[in-house]
């Protein structure tokens, strides 16, 4: 039979499903999921759970706090669309070379990424989310993945978005805590052990590696390209894993011009692609709701 192409689903049972939206990292990349966000909400689809690691913990944290509507994800997509490099990475000459010196763990400063999630965010700590909130971050000290679901908002999005070597890790008790897509970059396994029964997963790198249209140009270019293709492995690698513990509905991915994830002029480009393949992948899935992989 041919099947609609653009989305992946692994069905479980039919059932009153849990939902969880499970947001992955992807720096830039992650304006993507302020599109995915828009065509869900307009199809009144809306989560029991969200969890979110990196550039997805940011999202997750801005939208639960405010109603699950499409004026949530248009306003997600406006702060994506006015972010620039700086904001997020600004380069200043003096931590960079103490932290090229070995002086400091990090190279760029975390205020611009605190100025940003102070700004938008509604919620003093995670459990005064309007739904259940679930952060994925990495203990540096231990090695664990670690789920944060209460405890200061603020501290808790910095621990789960600070890239190990580019920004400060960050003390929350007793844990020093990294971004949580050195493990996990797309932590379906903590929506499963949450009781998710129906999870829709708004990646920023579909699964499995995919050919590129030419060779990696510098370091920072190899390096990226090295970390989406772990990241789509790892996807793959879970989505068969728990393939009969729930249903896992991968929403499409969409990056054509393979606009790298340290770039942050591209996100309008990115929302709106990203909303259109959603629209297309859910309405297939809709029509044919048992789906096979799609390239």
């Amino acid at each position: 039979m041919n099947e609609p192409r653009g989305i992946l689903t692994v069905r479980r049972p039919a059932g009153a499903p849990r939902t969880a939206f499970v947001f992955a990292g992807g720096a830039a990349l992650g304006a993507m999921q302020a599109g995915m966000l828009h065509a869900l909400y307009e199809r009144g689809i809306r989560p029991d759970l969200l969890v979110g690691t990196s550039a997805g913990a940011l999202n997750a944290a801005f939208v639960a706090s405010r109603p699950q509507t499409v004026a949530t994800a248009r306003e997600l997509g406006a702060v994506w669309r006015g972010l620039r490099r700086k904001d997020v990475f600004p380069l200043r000459p003096a931590t960079l070379l103490s932290g090229l010196a070995g002086r400091r763990d990090h190279l760029v400063s975390d205020h611009g990424l605190r100025r940003l999630v102070t700004r938008h965010l509604k919620i003093a700590r995670l459990e005064e989310a309007g739904i259940p909130l679930h952060l994925i971050a990495h203990d540096l000290l231990s090695g664990q993945e670690v789920r944060l679901s209460e405890g200061p908002t603020i501290e808790a999005v910095l621990g789960a978005t600070a890239i190990p070597g580019l920004l400060p890790p960050v003390w929350l008790g007793d844990r020093l805590l990294a971004d949580g897509g050195v493990t996990n970059n797309t932590p379906i396994s903590h929506a499963i052990e949450l009781g998710a029964e129906r999870i829709f997963v708004l990646p920023t790198e579909g699964p499995g590696v995919r050919a590129l249209p030419r060779p990696p140009r510098g370091a920072p270019d190899a390096a990226v390209n090295a970390l989406t293709r772990l990241f789509g492995a790892r996807l793959q690698a879970d989505l068969a894993r728990y393939a009969t513990a729930a249903e896992i509905i991968v929403l499409p991915a969409v990056n054509p011009r393979y606009i790298p994830l340290t770039s942050f002029t591209h996100a309008s480009e990115l929302v709106e692609e990203a909303l259109t393949a959603a629209r297309m992948a859910l309405a297939a899935h809709d029509t044919h709701p048992v789906l096979a992989q799609a390239s």
